[in-house]
């Protein structure tokens, strides 16, 4: 292989890079970035895409993500790889924060149910997850509130942002090319000339 490594990397090396980036979170964020700005489609569906992949990122529905921002993009006319782009809103260091504030923001609208078991004092155990979907109901009701909630601002401000990136990187593109194309038309007349 022509970019292959020398030496495969350990186990310990791998689990490492999964959770740390190799250089930075800042060049990964960069990386991300401009992927999604050179996506080949309009405005409105790249930024529509990342809208729904962070709606469906403050949602509860952990393994369904990527799945529930697929429909949703599609719904909407959204780009379906800008919404992957868009679930890495939810990630290990931000999750923690949306659920506390999605379950806090849902019991302030429908008010405290004195069945719900705080989400940090859940135990998970074999009748936990053998029992019915009535056990957990009481939790995820107040997170399903507040995250749709959460989500339609978090993505409402996305699509904003990202709309105007993007018209702003695809006009700053262009009249970078147009400048290039001038000189190159100069010089090719300089050179005519002489």
């Amino acid at each position: 292989m022509l970019f292959a490594r020398r030496g495969r990397p350990s186990a310990r090396e791998r689990m490492r890079v999964a959770l740390w980036p190799r250089r930075s979170f800042g060049r990964s964020l960069a990386y991300c970035r401009h992927r999604v700005l050179r996506l080949e489609a309009s405005p409105h569906a790249i930024a529509a895409g990342v809208a729904a992949g962070a709606f469906a990122s403050c949602t509860p529905l952990i393994g369904f993500h990527f799945i529930l921002s697929f429909v949703l993009a599609w719904v909407i006319g959204g780009s379906l790889i800008a919404a992957a782009f868009g679930t890495a809103i939810g990630n290990p260091l931000t999750f923690p924060f949306i659920w506390v504030t999605s379950f806090q923001l849902g019991e302030l609208i429908l008010g405290p149910s004195p069945a719900a078991a705080s989400p940090l004092n859940l135990e998970l155990s074999f009748d936990l997850i053998t029992s019915s979907f009535a056990t957990l109901w009481p939790t995820l009701k107040p997170m399903f509130v507040g995250g749709t909630l959460i989500g339609i601002v978090v993505g409402g401000g996305l699509y904003v942002t990202v709309r105007s990136t993007v018209l702003m990187s695809r006009s700053l593109r262009a009249a970078r090319l147009a400048a290039s194309a001038q000189r190159r038309r100069a010089a090719g007349l300089a050179d005519v000339d002489r």
